[in-house]
């Protein structure tokens, strides 16, 4: 009797993490064990894509990061987050990708935060500043120059505060929230939104919510609902956030489309394509 109660504890010990890790599996369906690490981008342009977020959605969910672009990318990349709304440029280098919203930073008009600036006609341009916050925009840059305009000015990495230097020949590519500054300045301006549709016939997606790994579908169900959330407050948004360099009503309703279609999808496609075969 002793020896079969002993066999039968052995088969209980033995089995014990088979039973509780059904019962886990079973509980990660429903419910993240950990925190969801999300980066965000500190930029005026998400502030509809973060409302949700910010107004307490997912709090027991997700940690939320702001970081520039390019930083954000880096983090998705070393596994220092799962999600990010991050460049496209970056998606190929990604060793495991998913979208997971249906919800973006894309243009099927002029973008206006993403441009080329110049004090002279682009065709007199010798060199060009590149802004350092996102490899998108600097890929596009480069495509649009090679294919497009076909002209070959010398490119320049740059540090913040590079916009003054932006006079003479030496003009600059500068995105985001500063961009929309700059076109106080600048005389010539070359949205790279418009120039693309001008070349592709395509709109451009400029960064989308990827995840590096696969994640819960009821997760992925709830993010997409709060990454679109900011869509129908866009009159509140502006408002708490005062900008005089530019309109943001036009910014948000014009400027900025944010919703993933699929013609965005056949633009990446293109665009992977050609950073493939220009080794960018």
């Amino acid at each position: 009797m002793l020896r079969l109660h002993s066999g039968l504890y052995l088969w209980y010990l033995r089995n014990l993490r088979k039973i509780s890790g059904n019962f886990a599996t079973e509980k990660n369906h429903n419910q993240l064990e950990q925190k969801v690490r999300v980066g965000a981008v500190s930029y005026l342009n998400t502030k509809p894509l973060v409302y949700g977020f910010e107004k307490g959605a997912m709090q027991h969910d997700i940690e939320l990061i702001f970081e520039y672009p390019a930083k954000v990318a880096a983090m998705l990349l070393g596994n220092e987050i799962d999600v990010g709304l991050i460049p496209v440029a970056m998606i190929p280098r990604l060793k495991e990708s998913h979208i997971i919203s249906d919800f973006c930073i894309g243009a099927s008009k002029p973008v206006a935060s993403v441009c080329l600036f110049s004090q002279v006609p682009l065709q007199e341009v010798t060199r060009v500043l590149v802004d350092y916050q996102s490899r998108t925009s600097a890929a596009l840059m480069k495509i649009l120059l090679r294919h497009y305009w076909k002209i070959s000015p010398q490119l320049i990495d740059t540090k913040d505060g590079y916009q003054e230097n932006i006079k003479g020949t030496t003009a600059g590519l500068v995105i985001g929230d500063r961009a929309l500054q700059q076109r106080m300045h600048s005389v010539f301006i070359y949205d790279l939104a418009e120039e693309w549709r001008t070349f592709t016939g395509l709109p451009f997606l400029f960064a989308a919510w990827v995840a590096n790994k696969e994640l819960p579908a009821d997760f992925k169900e709830k993010f997409n609902t709060t990454t679109g959330e900011g869509l129908s407050h866009i009159e509140e948004i502006v408002a708490a956030n005062p900008f005089p360099p530019y309109s943001l009503e036009e910014y948000y309703t014009n400027n900025i489309d944010y919703h993933l279609t699929a013609d965005k999808k056949e633009a990446m496609k293109l665009f992977h394509r050609y950073i493939k075969e220009d080794g960018l």
